[in-house]
C-alpha cells in the first residue's frame, strides 16, 4: 500500500460550501488500512478519483480499483485530505458508513398482508416501525428488498453499475397474486425485473415468505420453477413460514403454518431439490429451520445448504451449530487451556434462556455434547434450558430472538444468585436492550442472578455450559 497526505494548514473555503458534503464515517476498523491513514470516525468521504460520492454505491464502485485518491474531510471538515492509495483486493479499508446515502434511507411503502412491522404493538422503540426498502442495504448489507420503490433511472443504474448480488423478496412470480400479497401495483413489475436484472449478470438471492391461501400449494411450486429458470443468476431461493403476533386485531385474517403443512412443503421440497440438483449441482432451494422444527423432521446437514448462503434469513442456521459444534468437540472442547480452566472451575452457568422453537434443538445439542466430549461430561447435566413462551407477542412467535424480558422475568423466577444465559440476538445491536425497552441490568434485578451474553454459536454454547 503507498498513500500520500496532503493536508491544507488553513480552512479550505470549498468545503464549507459543499453541498453535499459527504458520506459521514461512524466506526474505523483499527485492523484496516483507513486507521493506518489516520482516518477516523466522524469524518467524511467526500469523493473517489474526483468523483463525489452520495452513496454507499459510489463508494464501493469507486474504491473497487487497486489505485485511486480518497479525498477525506476530516471531523469539522476544516481541512480536506487527499489520500493516494494503492491496495491488494484481499486488503481492505475497514470503512463504516452511518448511512448508505446522503439522500436516506429508501423506505418501504408496501402494504403487505404479512408485515411484521404492522404487528407491533405501540410504545415499543421508534427503529422497530422502521422498514427499509433500499436496494443499497441489499448489496451492502445482505437487506432484503422488494423493488416496488424502483424507478426506471434507478433500475438503470443498477443495471449500469452491475450492482450484486441482490437480495429480493418474492414471495410470487405471479404478478396478480403478489399484488394481491403486497397491497401495491408496482408489485406486479417483479418477473420483468427479474429477467432483466438476470440477463445483465446480476446475481440475486431470493425469499419467499410462505403464507397459507396465498403463495403456497401450485403458486409456491410456480414460483420455485421460475425463479429456477433463472438460474444461475438466481443462485439461491430460501422459504420461509410468515410470522404472526397477536396484534392483529385491524389486519388482514391470516393463519400460521400447521405441522402437517409443514411436513408436506418439506416432502414437495425435497423433489424439488433432488431434480435441481441433478440439474444444477446444489439444491438451489431451501427452507427455514422452522420448518423441520414444526414438524419433529431432522435438520439436514451442512452438504444440503450448498455453503449456508441464507443462513442470516433462517435457513441452515441450526446446521452449521450443530457442525461447528461438533468440530470444536473434536480440537477438544475448544482448547487445552479452556478444558483445564473446566476442570478446576465451579460451575456458575446453570441456566440456559431461549425461544421455544430452539429449546428441544439445543437440548438435544446438550446431551450430544455430554455424551462425546469428557471435558464437558459434569458440567453439562447441570444446566438447565428454559424455553420461553412468547406471550408479548403471542404464542405463534417462537423464536429466540423475539424473546422479552418481561416474559422471561415472568416465567424464570428467582434464581437465587445464579448466572444465567442470554443470546445475544436478543438485545438490540450495540446495546444491552431488549424488545420491551427492558435492560439487561433490569432483568438481573428480575432475577436474582447475574446474566451472560454469548453469540447465537456453538463457540457461544460452549462458552455459556463450560462458564
Amino acid at each position: 500500500m503507498k498513500q500520500t497526505v496532503q493536508a491544507s494548514p488553513n480552512p479550505p473555503t470549498q468545503p464549507t460550501q459543499l453541498k453535499q458534503p459527504g458520506l459521514l464515517i461512524s466506526h474505523v476498523d483499527p485492523q484496516g488500512i483507513a486507521a493506518e491513514l489516520g482516518i477516523e470516525p466522524g469524518d467524511r468521504v467526500i469523493s473517489v478519483d474526483g468523483q463525489r460520492i452520495t452513496d454507499i454505491l459510489d463508494f464501493q464502485y469507486g474504491t473497487s480499483e487497486e489505485a485511486y485518491t480518497l479525498t477525506i474531510a476530516k471531523g469539522d471538515q476544516d481541512e480536506l485530505w487527499e489520500l493516494d492509495i494503492e491496495c491488494h483486493p484481499e486488503e481492505h479499508l475497514g470503512i463504516t458508513f452511518a448511512d448508505v446515502a446522503l439522500d436516506g434511507l429508501k423506505v418501504c411503502h408496501n402494504n403487505c398482508v404479512f408485515c411484521f412491522v404492522q404487528q407491533m404493538p405501540p410504545g415499543l422503540r421508534a427503529s422497530l416501525y422502521e422498514f427499509d426498502d433500499d436496494y443499497r442495504m441489499s448489496v451492502s448489507r445482505g437487506n432484503y428488498i422488494t423493488l416496488t420503490n424502483v424507478g426506471e433511472e434507478e433500475f438503470a443504474r443498477i443495471l449500469t453499475l452491475g450492482v450484486s448480488p441482490l437480495h429480493i423478496s418474492v414471495h410470487a412470480w405471479d404478478p396478480e397474486i403478489r399484488v394481491r400479497m403486497m397491497g401495491t401495483p408496482a408489485a406486479a413489475n417483479l418477473p420483468k425485473q427479474l429477467v432483466r436484472l438476470a440477463q445483465k449478470g446480476i446475481d440475486m438471492h431470493t425469499q419467499i415468505v410462505l403464507v397459507p391461501g396465498y403463495n403456497d400449494g401450485d403458486v409456491l411450486n410456480h414460483t420455485v420453477h421460475r425463479l429456477a429458470s433463472l438460474y444461475p443468476r438466481v443462485s439461491t431461493i430460501g422459504v420461509v413460514p410468515v410470522g404472526l403476533t397477536r396484534f392483529r386485531d385491524h389486519l388482514n385474517p391470516l393463519r400460521g403454518l400447521t405441522p402437517q403443512e409443514c411436513a408436506g412443503i418439506l416432502d414437495e421440497g425435497n423433489r424439488w431439490q433432488e431434480d435441481l440438483r441433478e440439474r444444477f449441482g446444489k439444491n438451489l432451494v431451501y427452507f427455514a429451520d422452522e420448518f423441520y422444527l414444526a414438524c419433529g423432521r431432522d435438520i439436514p446437514p451442512p452438504g444440503e445448504y450448498d455453503g449456508f448462503e441464507q443462513i442470516e434469513n433462517g435457513v441452515g442456521m441450526l446446521s452449521s451449530f450443530r457442525e461447528e459444534l461438533q468440530v470444536l468437540l473434536e480440537e477438544g472442547g475448544w482448547s487445552h487451556a479452556h478444558r483445564v480452566l473446566q476442570t478446576a472451575a465451579k460451575l456458575q452457568v446453570r441456566h440456559l434462556i431461549t425461544g421455544m422453537l430452539g429449546a428441544p434443538f439445543l437440548q438435544k445439542c446438550l446431551a450430544w455434547t455430554r455424551e462425546n466430549s469428557p471435558s464437558y461430561a459434569g458440567l453439562a447435566e447441570e444446566i438447565h434450558i428454559h424455553p420461553i413462551r412468547n406471550t408479548f407477542f403471542g404464542p405463534e412467535i417462537t423464536v429466540a430472538g423475539l424473546v422479552t424480558a418481561t416474559d422471561i422475568a415472568e416465567q424464570v423466577g428467582d434464581l437465587g444468585g445464579e448466572e444465567f444465559v442470554i443470546p445475544r440476538v436478543m438485545l438490540k445491536a450495540d446495546e444491552d436492550i431488549f424488545l420491551d425497552g427492558h435492560s439487561v441490568k433490569w432483568l438481573e434485578e428480575k432475577l436474582g442472578g447475574r446474566a451472560r451474553i454469548v453469540d447465537s454459536s456453538a463457540r457461544g454454547f460452549l462458552e455459556a455450559i463450560g462458564s
